[in-house]
């Protein structure tokens, strides 16, 4: 800096006055060193600049010169800072109360406030700010304010309630900051001083902060609304499925929209990238879907919910084509219709049909249909051409299903006049001639016939089987001998309804409409007219699906499997049964779930692959080659369960001559079925023959044996058992001894035994002192060294503790109690201290020692009778005489003496003392005879003096003169600013001349600002002359100006002397 005056420049008035100061010194110094130049010495340039370089290149005695004048500067600073001392004090005391801003900022603040304030010590910060104990405003509009948080029920409703001092004040409620406006949900109440928001049918929207406003005042509040739990309603349902086709889990939940969590095998499922995996809520409805399922689908679907879980099945099965009902052969007469018909598992499966191994085309004549599981080929108007050998082939699968048309040709003979009648069917002297036809198909027989004249027709039924005789191919011929079979017969001769004969010239007609199983056996048709008769019989054969089999039976249940057996069908359908269908499904559920697609050929079946604790029910189908029977009725409720793991730490407790103590902990596992008991069972060492110990099951955890012989080796084992049956056994080792273990006595003497025990009188004592020995000891209790007397307190022994028990305790029973346990030779005793109190007597001998002005002194004597323990002080109380109400005016005191004060002149007191012990304070006190009796006395009033405040103040310039840079011949103006009590008399100075007489300046003071008028100044008026403004009042004859004169003129000696100093030295 080439200025040395901006170095202490600023707004401080103590700065601008030094650098005032080294302006002067410097121009002095500058003035003397000029002289030092003009006679060759050492140039010091024309302006006096503070750097190094300069200070150096002065010669040495100007160096010393100028290191005095800096310790003169200093000195004199330090004088002007202790001038103003009292300033900087005031600057001080402004400064800003850290730790109120601490004690109201959040804690998330303080780290940073500790930062900005300069604390480092943060701990100590925190131990500091927790002693601060803050100070909570009293609310003056509320009597009670709101909790700081509730809680209700989702669907539920809740009051909210506060209490104001005005029972007339409103109130207002906000929520969220918003103001609740009255509507169904939401009700004001105002009762009194009570104001009430009740809200109804809470929602998750009601979760919200709550504020109750008052005027300016306001209490806060959070709700919290909670959420019931989820519960299950309807639960999924096992499926199964074949590979391909879309599989969509339902299951229904308590609220609408709620969040559940779907798992495969344990595994949560999420939406992947494939989306292969599709949620779906609708209301109260969840659904799972899978497209398009594959063989790695199969498994256990859960889903899960915050209040319940349902677990199913998914069985996907490679697709497999079943034939419900195969294409039968046909017999058919010309221009008759021929149907072919089969149906087939899968009702998408399409199909072709083939004619001597080619495709048939359809056209008018021929119809091809496929409705549901059933294909049909229909041809009418049957021609010789349509015999031939017919095929349908499922598309996709290796199935080949053929059967044969017949075409029955009607031979037309010429038959003479009076022909004997004849029957012409091709299949008669044929074996066999039955017909099969399927139940529930239409049978329709035409038997051409032939006889001049026209013969007359018979058809009849055989009714008695036991006529018929059984080809080897199980087919029902008549016997030979049947003579009577027209007795037997039933005549048939209806031409409407569902069995039904027509008559034709050269035929006739036999038709069952949906043929059923009684219209199996064999027909006879007759043909007779004058000339003659013939006949022939006809067997019909109606075979159908097999009766259902009877319910299944179920047994060796496992925890995720069981056995189901049944019976075969009653009938089979006139076919053989090919196999079973097994389905299963849950007890609640309304899915039935097909276990097998291979026919099963036995008949029983193990099912697996089911949930423990579930209930389920199983049902069975017959098949046959017509088809699938009805199902079976379904078998009883059973749930898979399994046995529980065995019982853990099955340890021996004790044993003794003739008994074993046992004890155990439950299964790790019990499972679905529960927990019936446990089986506890023993044998000998070196046998093989377990022994039930006890009978029947024990549902506790320990056991005791009785009724052993002593000194056998036993081996015990135990086991848990449920519906499901028993577990694996929990076995001890090695064998157990029976005999009893000598073990040395010991008593286990409480912790709170230890120490005094101290009852009070009149309460019950009961003490257990366990203890271990074996055989049982001999226990034995003393006091103060003698027996104690069984009428006063009681003992009861048993294996394992001993227990003194007194019914109501007395001072009596105080003392030392001794109990001794001895087995043999050996034995242990241990010494219990017992001690009974009960509320001390009153104090003795109180009186009032002295009274005057306001007090009076008691004293008094301890009680006689302590109650058997420590006197811990005494309570004092007070009562006027005229409304004898008792005030305490010392608790707890320790002393036999004390003085009552603050008692009010002219009134009579009584004093009373109890005394107090652990049990109490005396049921009586110590009372004074005598009342003390507080004189009135004589007051004068004295004002109380004052002292006149003295508002007298020295004179003070709180604003500095200023530099000013002026043109020459204009006027200008200084100005300064001044402060003093009275009004300071003002002087101006130039060059230490007063201006007062001096027409070229107008001197003007107002309200404490002081200006100087310099009218048309000159250059004689420049920088280096100076303006001096003195002010003086009546309190301050030694002002601040006087002293700045006085040091002025010691600083300027004292340079002119070190300067001659320097001048002579420099010289020489």
């Amino acid at each position: 800096m080439n200025n040395p005056t901006c170095k202490f420049s600023g707004n401080s008035i103590i700065l601008k006055t030094i650098a005032e100061l080294l302006h002067e010194v410097l121009y002095l110094a500058a003035a003397e060193a000029q002289a030092w130049s003009a006679k060759g010495e050492d140039d010091i340039h024309g302006s006096f600049l503070l750097n190094t370089q300069c200070f150096l290149s002065w010669p040495s005695g100007c160096r010393v010169f100028f290191q005095t004048l800096l310790c003169i500067i200093l000195e004199y600073s330090s004088f002007l800072r202790s001038v103003n001392r009292g300033e900087g004090k005031s600057e001080s005391q402004s400064d800003v109360d850290v730790w109120e801003i601490l004690r109201k900022a959040p804690p998330s603040e303080y780290e940073k406030i500790a930062f900005q304030y300069g604390i480092t010590d943060l701990r100590g910060m925190l131990k500091r700010l927790k002693r601060i104990k803050k100070e909570e405003k009293k609310s003056t509009a509320f009597l009670k304010k709101l909790d700081p948080a509730y809680q209700v029920d989702k669907g539920q409703k809740i009051k909210l309630m506060v209490e104001v001092a005005n029972p007339d004040a409103d109130v207002k409620w906000l929520k969220n900051g918003q103001e609740i406006q009255v509507s169904g949900r939401y009700i004001f109440e105002a009762v009194g001083n009570k104001r009430i928001l009740t809200i109804n049918h809470c929602s998750l929207a009601d979760d919200a902060a709550y504020e109750c406003v008052v005027g300016e005042e306001k209490s806060f509040t959070e709700l919290f609304v909670k959420e019931p739990p989820i519960l299950i309603t309807h639960p999924l349902e096992d499926q199964m499925v074949m590979v391909g086709e879309r599989v969509e889990f339902e299951c229904e939940v308590s609220e609408e929209g709620a969040t559940v969590k779907w798992e495969k095998d344990g595994i949560e499922l999420t939406r992947e990238e494939t989306f292969k995996y599709r949620f779906k809520k609708d209301g109260k409805k969840q659904y799972l879907i899978i497209n398009e399922s594959t063989k790695e689908d199969s498994g256990h679907y859960t889903v899960k919910t915050n209040g319940g879980v349902s677990v199913a099945e998914l069985i996907v099965q490679e697709k497999k084509l079943e034939v419900y009902q195969s294409i039968a052969d046909l017999t058919v007469k010309a221009r008759d219709q021929a149907v072919f018909k089969c149906e087939v598992s899968d009702e998408n499966v399409k199909g072709i049909w083939l004619k001597n191994g080619k495709e048939v085309v359809p056209d008018e004549r021929i119809k091809i249909s496929h409705i549901g599981r059933i294909h049909k080929l229909t041809i009418e108007d049957v021609t010789p051409d349509d015999e031939a050998d017919y095929s349908f082939i499922p598309q996709g699968f290796a199935y080949n299903l053929s059967a044969k048309l017949q075409f029955l040709e009607v031979k037309i003979d010429f038959v003479p006049r009076e022909e004997p009648p004849k029957i012409h069917l091709d299949c008669l002297g044929q074996s066999p001639d039955t017909i099969i036809v399927v139940a529930g198909n239409k049978l329709r027989l035409d038997v051409p016939i032939s006889g001049d004249p026209t013969p007359t027709v018979i058809w009849q039924k055989v009714n008695k089987k036991s006529d018929l005789v059984r080809s080897n191919d199980d087919s029902m011929t008549p016997s030979e001998n049947n003579s009577d079979l027209n007795t037997d017969s039933k005549l048939l001769f209806e031409s409407e309804g569902r069995v039904r004969v027509e008559m034709h010239e050269d035929h006739c007609v036999f038709t069952i409409e949906g043929a059923e199983k009684e219209d199996e056996g064999v027909y006879r048709v007759i043909v007779k007219n004058p000339v003659g008769e013939d006949k022939a019989d006809i067997t019909v054969k109606v075979i159908d699906v097999p009766d259902p089999p009877e319910a299944p039976t179920i047994s060796n249940i496992g925890e995720d499997y069981c056995t189901v057996q049944w019976q075969p069908p009653k009938y089979d359908g006139g076919q053989p049964v090919l196999g079973y269908i097994l389905e299963r499904k849950k007890k609640k559920s309304y899915r039935w779930m097909r276990l097998n697609f291979d026919l099963l050929k036995e008949l029983t079946y193990e099912a697996k692959r089911m949930i423990e604790g579930v209930i389920y029910e199983m049902r069975v189908y017959a098949v046959n080659s017509i088809g699938m029977s009805r199902p079976s009725p379904a078998s009883q409720p059973f749930m898979p369960i399994a046995p529980p793991s065995e019982p853990t730490h099955f340890t021996v407790e004790d044993v003794s001559d003739s008994t074993v103590a046992l004890k155990w902990r439950p299964p790790e596992r019990i499972g679905a079925g529960g927990l019936d008991g446990y089986i506890v069972e023993y044998c000998k060492d070196g046998s093989t023959e377990w022994i039930p110990a006890l009978p029947g099951l024990t549902e506790r955890t320990s056991a005791l044996i009785k009724d052993l012989v002593t000194g056998d080796k036993l081996h015990f084992r135990i086991k848990a058992v449920n519906l499901a049956g028993e577990s694996g056994a929990a076995i001890i080792k090695e064998p157990v001894t029976v005999q009893e273990i000598l073990q040395r006595p010991k008593i286990w003497l409480p912790r709170h035994l230890r120490q005094t025990l101290v009852k009070k009188v009149g309460e019950t004592i009961n003490i257990v002192i366990p203890f271990q020995g074996k055989p049982r000891p001999k226990i034995t209790w003393m006091k103060d060294g003698q027996t104690l007397d069984s009428k006063d307190v009681g003992i009861r022994n048993s294996n394992t503790d001993t227990i003194l028990f007194i019914r109501k305790a007395e001072l009596h029973h105080s003392g030392a109690y001794e109990v001794t346990l001895q087995i043999e030779n050996m034995t242990d005793k241990v010494a219990i201290t017992m001690q009974i109190i009960d509320k001390p007597g009153p104090p003795q001998n109180i009186k009032l020692v002295d009274v005057w002005g306001f007090n009076a002194a008691l004293e008094w004597a301890p009680p006689q009778d302590d109650g058997n323990a420590q006197i811990l002080g005494y309570t004092v109380q007070k009562t006027d005489k005229k409304t004898m109400e008792w005030y305490t005016v010392f608790d707890h005191y320790r002393r036999t003496n004390c003085v009552v004060s603050d008692l009010i002149m002219g009134n009579e007191y009584f004093f009373r003392v109890f005394s107090e012990n652990l049990c109490g304070l005396s049921e009586t006190a110590a009372t004074t005879k005598n009342p003390a009796y507080i004189q009135k006395t004589g007051t004068t009033y004295k004002p109380p003096s004052y002292k006149e405040h003295d508002f007298s103040e020295p004179p003070k310039f709180t604003h500095p003169l200023v530099n000013r840079s002026v043109i020459a011949g204009y006027n200008t103006t200084l100005s300064c600013a001044v402060r003093g009590i009275p009004k300071p008399k003002i002087f101006w100075y130039k060059n230490k001349m007063d201006l007062s007489g001096d027409a070229k300046y107008r001197m003007f003071s107002k309200q404490g600002v002081l200006t100087l008028e310099i009218r048309k100044p000159t250059p004689f008026d420049d920088w280096m002359s100076e303006h001096l403004s003195k002010t003086l009042n009546l309190n301050s004859s030694a002002s601040q100006a006087s002293e700045w004169n006085l040091k002025r003129r010691k600083l300027k000696k004292l340079i002119k002397d070190n300067f001659s100093y320097i001048q002579e030295s420099y010289s020489s």
